[in-house]
Order: structure tokens, then sequence, then C-alpha cells
């Protein structure tokens, strides 16, 4: 995620608020706050009404910031608190001051705790923080607070009253897709892999096709490709990972071998970047799969079948005999019992009355 999102989402949100809550002076009505119950909004001091028209009428961020302070100030207890600092939030990123725009939102929570786009801002902002490395695990784990109430607050957030059906619904699902990203990432550095693959997992579920849930993929693999089992989907997002990382060289490398370990081989891995890339969803097509390796019984089974006894080598055996299926154990020991058999090995220990042998492939490597 870049901090061109936060411009993106907090300009238009905090925008489309100033629009909507400018307060009608004594005697006349205004439309509630997003996120409240319906209710009339009433500057009754005209003093009051013209500074915070004249705050939100800066045309400079700088200007727009330093008049909401000062507004704030002078009147602490102004039924437009929630608008003046969701308006300095706005100004202060638009001054690339983040450090400012989160105060400016644990400010807002203080005054209204269930503040969907505080809320969003500091999910955000705690999650970027974390993966640039800065206090990686607190800042985690507040991205996972921030997100969890985010979640709660967006179920009744409700409409503003001028706003377009459409403009709120876009919003909803970017918030969405913010704070359950910031829940399953936070869930994915503590190592909870399931609550983080559900998080993750509903991020892209609300817009699969989002850019904005482009930094959710990788971490959605690693938290399929982390279980116990293995979820086979993460083979998917992390080859969607690649494709939107480059083909970067770590995200390649750790989706192939997890590729391996799960199929058997690396048979059809170029076949699923390829898909991958070219997939215009960022989920994965209705039917897809990847079949998991053989069981030993099974390529105990298929060894048997194509393999006369007499050219199977010594690991061949040791698989056969060790599979758990019987039937192909039974068949390869009636042909090698009571008879003599040449294989390689390497030799690990000899003396007057022992030999000791590394007969299959892997013990030959591993000296044993």
């Amino acid at each position: 995620m870049k901090k061109s999102l936060l411009t993106l989402l907090l300009v238009v949100a905090v925008g489309a608020c100033l629009a909507q809550t400018a307060p009608a002076p004594s005697g006349q009505a205004a439309p509630a706050a997003p996120g409240a119950a319906p209710q009339q909004k009433v500057i009754k001091d005209p003093a009051e009404y013209n500074a915070y028209v004249t705050a939100v009428n800066q045309t400079t961020p700088q200007a727009k910031a330093q008049a909401f302070e000062a507004f704030l100030q002078q009147y602490p207890n102004t039924i437009m608190k929630d608008e003046s600092l969701e308006a300095l939030m706005g100004a202060y990123q638009q001054m690339g001051d983040l450090q400012k725009v989160a105060d400016a939102a644990n400010r807002l929570l203080q005054v209204n705790p269930n503040n969907v786009r505080a809320l969003f801002v500091l999910a955000y902002l705690h999650r970027t923080q974390a993966e640039s490395g800065q206090n990686p695990q607190q800042n985690a784990a507040q991205a996972r607070e921030f997100g969890q109430r985010g979640i709660q607050a967006l179920q009744s957030w409700t409409k503003p009253e001028q706003m377009p059906e459409q403009e709120y619904q876009q919003q909803k699902q970017q918030m969405a897709i913010i704070f359950n990203g910031a829940v399953g990432f936070g869930a994915l550095q503590q190592k909870d892999y399931a609550t983080a693959a559900k998080f993750l997992q509903a991020a892209i579920a609300a817009g699969p096709a989002s850019p904005i849930n482009a930094g959710n993929i990788y971490p959605l693999a690693i938290a399929y490709l982390e279980q116990q089992p293995v979820n086979p989907q993460g083979l998917w997002y992390v080859a969607k990972a690649a494709a939107l990382t480059n083909n970067n060289p770590a995200v390649v490398k750790y989706g192939r071998a997890k590729y391996i370990k799960y199929h058997g081989g690396d048979d059809g891995w170029d076949q699923l970047l390829a898909q991958a890339k070219t997939a215009a969803s960022m989920e994965p097509p209705a039917g897809w799969t990847v079949a998991p390796a053989p069981t030993p019984a099974e390529q105990a089974a298929k060894l048997v079948a194509s393999k006369p006894v007499a050219q199977m080598s010594f690991d061949d055996f040791q698989l056969i005999l060790t599979s758990g299926n019987q039937q192909a154990a039974a068949q390869v020991w009636d042909q090698i019992k009571d008879k003599p058999i040449a294989f390689e090995a390497k030799v690990i220990e000899a003396s007057k009355t022992k030999l000791a042998l590394a007969a299959t492939y892997d013990d030959i490597q591993a000296n044993k």
C-alpha cells in the first residue's frame, strides 16, 4: 500500500464530509454527521458560526489547519467538533505531516470512539509503519486493534444525507478492505495464521479486483501456506503476488518451494505463474486447484506397475516396503526374498564385525 492511497481516500472522505456538514446559523437545520444517528446540528453563536465557515473556506491546507486549530481552541465544546477534527486530518495529510494526521485521528476518537474515518486512518498508518520496519510488532498489534474497531463501526455507519449512494458504497468497500487487511496483517505478525487468513480473505472478497488489495495478496498467501496442513489456495495467491511484484525473486523462491512440497514436483509451476499474471481478479478462478503430491502408498503402486523389480534401486525397495501398500510390498518381497541383490552404496563404517552402508540417495547425501 502506498501513501497515495491515504491521500485519495482521506481527501475524498473529508472533502465530502465538509461539503455535507457545514452547519446553519441559529434557527436553521443542517445534516447529521456521518456515523451518528440523524440529528439537527445548529451553531447558535453567530461568531462561532462565522469562525467555522471561515475555516472551511480556507484554500490552502496550511491555512485550513491553522484556522481549525484556532477554532477548536476557542470553541472546545463546539457541536462541530467531529467535523473540525476530520478537516484537520485532511489538511495535515495534504501537508504530508502524518504524525499530526494520527494525532488528529486520536483526538477525534476521544470525542467519537466509533468514527470510521479516524479508525481507517489509524489502521492504515499503523500497518504502513509496521511494514516499513518501525516498531513492527507494536504497530502491527495497533493496526489489528483499530481494524477490529473499524469493522464494528462500519456496520453502523449510515450514509450521509447528501452523499450519492455510489460514493457511499465505494467508501464502505475501501474501508472494509483496509480494516480487514489491518486485522489480518496484525494476526499474521503474531503467527495466528487461521485468523490472518480469515480477515485477509475477507479483504479480498470485499474488492476482488480492487488495486487497494495488492498489499494483502502476499500476506494472505503466507497465512494459507504456513498453516498445518497447508491450504493450497495459498499457491494461487503466492503466484498472484509474484505477478504483482514483477516476479520478485524472494516471492517466487518461496512460492516455488511451497508448490513443490505440496505438489511433489515443480511441473505446472510456470503455468500457474503465467495464469495468475493474466487473471483480471485477485481471486482464483472457479474450480481452480493444484493436485497434491501422491501418498507413499500411491507412489508404491505406480512404481510396481511401471518398473520391473530387477531394475529397482534400493530407494525403490525402501519406498515400497515402508509405504503401507501391503499388496505392492508383498509383490516385491516375493521376488527378492532369499535372493542376492546387487546395489550401490557408500561405506560409512567398517570393522572386522560390522559394515555400515548408506544405500538410499538421501542417506548417501547425509552420510548416514
